[in-house]
Formats: structure tokens, C-alpha cells, sequence
């Protein structure tokens, strides 16, 4: 669904490249998780995900990008956007609406798709982020994680095959990020493509590959497991391993257990815990 090929990327003006030989694949229903130090080019790699460079922000491109085997360099944005939903970290800027109703139709109408279905795509949209009380609120009255939701299901309206969203959480309180990460897990179950960008590693520990960045370029890339092995690695270059990780990594050093764990019931498996539930 996704396929960068040595991807390589200068903004006007900047001497050095923000992106270089980027390359990797990301197939139809599989969940990327993205992490990396500030400046290392999460966002850069987004907007190129849909198109916003090089047709809306300018640069020197290089490498080739295809998104569901067409290459982005002979589509326009709204072309995209048809196959991939962008969430930015700041709901506020993609919200316009003066009501929710009118934020979800808003997509599907520049379609050309009929009333009928419209109106049926809102409430599978509202009631799959579970904010279908609010289909006449005001958006901007809505709190954070409310306004992320909103922005979620406005994309989700559009039928879109891919999901990105680059940092989605990084302004939410800890119920609200938790409440975020379900919807978008539970949109990989139905069979939707994920792309998450995030710092907080927990919620990308279930992810089916991890790709870090620093400095512009990949330096780990492969499974949660086999990332989150390298827990030194990754924190000397800036980046939080969940804490069952570094525990794991802690009793793997001392020849205690064979390999890490990537969450508190798989710890609890293999350290053979009798009473799983009181302890989960």
C-alpha cells in the first residue's frame, strides 16, 4: 500500500537534506509505527505520504513514492486523499465546520457521493469513534481529544484504505490518548492500513513493524521485538522505550529470561504468574 524507494528530501533554502535514502514497504492491513528523536523528519515523511510535498510545499525530490502501486509524482492532493487520510497533530487545523455533521460531510460531498450515503457514512463514522451525541456540537467547543476523534471520523468518511496520523496524542491527557489508540487499533482490525507516528512507544508496541529515524535517516527498522531489543540504542539517540521493555532488557542482560517482553501479560506468561488477572 505504501512503498518509499531511496526517498531523499531538501527544503528551499536548507543545505542539508531532511530525509535521505528512505526506503521501505508497508502492506495492505499491516500497522507501521513510526518513532524518533524532534527534527529527525517524522512529519516531513507524512506530508510526503499523501502528496503535500512536492505539490503543495516545495523541495528537491528524489527517490520514487508509490501509494497503492501508483506513483504520487502523477497524482494531485485530492487525488491522494482519496486513498489516505492524514491526521496532523493539531485537530484544530482540519477542523473549519460549524458543526460536527457538516466537518464529516464536508469529504464525501467533494466526492460526489449522494445524500443518502453521506448521512449513513456520518453515523458509522460518529459511532465507530463513539461520539455520536455530538453530531451538532460545535467542534472547536469540544475538548481535545473530542476534536481528534472528530478528526478521525471526517477522514474516515471518505472511505480512505490508508490511515496516517503523526502524533495524534501528543496534546491529549493520558484517558483521551488511551481512548485514541483503541480507535485506531481497532481500525486495523477491521483490515485498514495504519501509519502512526509517536513518541510514546507503548502505543506503538503492538504495531506490526517499527521504523526510527534520526537525523534524516533510518536507523532501525523491523519488528517491535526486534527494535525494542536495541532499547540502549534507542535511548541514547532520544527515544523512550516503554518501561516493560527496559525491565525485560534488564533480565535479559542478567541470562534471567531468553528475550524481551513487549507487554505486562506476555511478562506475566513467561514468568510463568499464576494469578494473571488480579495482577492485570
Amino acid at each position: 500500500m505504501i512503498e518509499f524507494e531511496e526517498v531523499s528530501f531538501r527544503y528551499p533554502g536548507n543545505r542539508d537534506h531532511v530525509l535521505r535514502d528512505i526506503t521501505f514497504h508497508v502492506k495492505k492491513g499491516e500497522f507501521l509505527g513510526i518513532s524518533g528523536p524532534s527534527g529527525s523528519g517524522k512529519s516531513t515523511l507524512c506530508l510526503m505520504m499523501n502528496g503535500i510535498i512536492p505539490k503543495t510545499i516545495e523541495g528537491e525530490l528524489s527517490g520514487e513514492i508509490y501509494i497503492d502501486g501508483e506513483n504520487i509524482k502523477e497524482k494531485e492532493v485530492y487525488e491522494v486523499s482519496e486513498k489516505l487520510g492524514l491526521i496532523l497533530q493539531n485537530p484544530e487545523s482540519q477542523l473549519f465546520s460549524m458543526t460536527v455533521e457538516e466537518e464529516l460531510a464536508f469529504g464525501p460531498e467533494n466526492l460526489g457521493i449522494k445524500r443518502e450515503e453521506i448521512e449513513e457514512r456520518i453515523s458509522w463514522a460518529l459511532e465507530l469513534v463513539g461520539m455520536e451525541k455530538f453530531r451538532d456540537a460545535f467542534p472547536h467547543q469540544l475538548s481535545g481529544g473530542e476534536k481528534q476523534k472528530i478528526a478521525i471520523a471526517s477522514l474516515l468518511t471518505m472511505k480512505p484504505e490508508i490511515l496516517v496520523l503523526d502524533e495524534p496524542t501528543s496534546n491529549l491527557d493520558p484517558k483521551s490518548r488511551i481512548e485514541i489508540f483503541k480507535i485506531v487499533k481497532k481500525l486495523n482490525k477491521k483490515g485498514m492500513t495504519v501509519v502512526v507516528v509517536e513518541h510514546e512507544t507503548d502505543f506503538i508496541s503492538s504495531a506490526d513493524k517499527i521504523l526510527i529515524l534520526n537525523d534524516g535517516k533510518i536507523v532501525k527498522y523491523g519488528t517491535p521485538r526486534e527494535v525494542f531489543r536495541e532499547a540502549d540504542y534507542l535511548k541514547h539517540v532520544g527515544i523512550r522505550v516503554p518501561e516493560i521493555v527496559e525491565f525485560s532488557n534488564y533480565l535479559l542482560k542478567g541470562g534471567y529470561v531468553d528475550d524481551i517482553f513487549l507487554s505486562v501479560s506476555e511478562a506475566l506468561e513467561v514468568l510463568n504468574v499464576k494469578d494473571r488477572e488480579s495482577m492485570l
